[in-house]
């Protein structure tokens, strides 16, 4: 298994990294192709398969980058052997989407962070109970009361700057409590302020 990985991976390396070449990037930089695509599949595969990825929207995110990147390793390789082979003129599409590799990985990248991110922040805010959970129901109605007070200010101030009701996550950011917490006061917010019930 080890000898059939190490074959394949440099396999594949010499292949993108000859196809970068050959569509114009720098002796130097071209190693960085293959290096983007195999780094960019490992971590969307590890954060698909990871058991700290809770977030499902998290976890699907992830798997479709993994398989997006095995992709483009496949094609990658596909195209500089056509190319080598003299079936495959190099013509401008392929230097194109060579180019376009490292910018889309790191944007694709960016926003699984900030899925992950959100994720974690999540697990940690219901992993440490909030100060309403330890209390009795009457003192979690007066939280509820005080929150949609707090929720009510911050959708004001944002109607005011943006022209439309404050969302979920600006307004999660604002009370820093959990999504699911927020979820329901957003709720309470709609349910007692009919300007808001037709905003989504």
């Amino acid at each position: 298994m080890t000898v059939t990985a190490v074959s394949a991976a440099v396999s594949s390396f010499s292949g993108l990294r000859s196809l970068a070449a050959a569509t114009g990037w720098p002796g130097a930089l071209a190693p960085l192709l293959p290096l983007t695509i195999d780094a960019y599949a490992m971590t969307g595969t590890r954060v698909w398969l990871s058991g700290r990825t809770r977030s499902a929207e998290a976890r699907g995110f992830a798997r479709w980058n993994a398989i997006l990147a095995i992709t483009l390793s496949l094609v990658g390789n596909a195209a500089w052997h056509l190319v080598a082979a003299g079936t495959v003129q190099l013509g401008w599409p392929i230097v194109v989407c060579v180019g376009a590799v490292p910018p889309a990985v790191l944007g694709l990248l960016s926003h699984l962070a900030v899925l992950r991110g959100q994720n974690a922040e999540d697990a940690a805010l219901t992993d440490r109970p909030d100060e309403d959970q330890r209390q009795d129901d009457g003192t979690m109605v007066d939280e509820d009361a005080r929150l949609l007070e707090a929720a009510r200010a911050a959708d004001a101030a944002h109607r005011a700057e943006h022209g439309k009701a404050i969302t979920r996550d600006e307004l999660r950011k604002v009370l820093h409590v959990s999504t699911e917490r927020t979820s329901h006061i957003l709720r309470l917010l709609r349910q007692n302020s009919p300007s808001t019930s037709d905003d989504k």
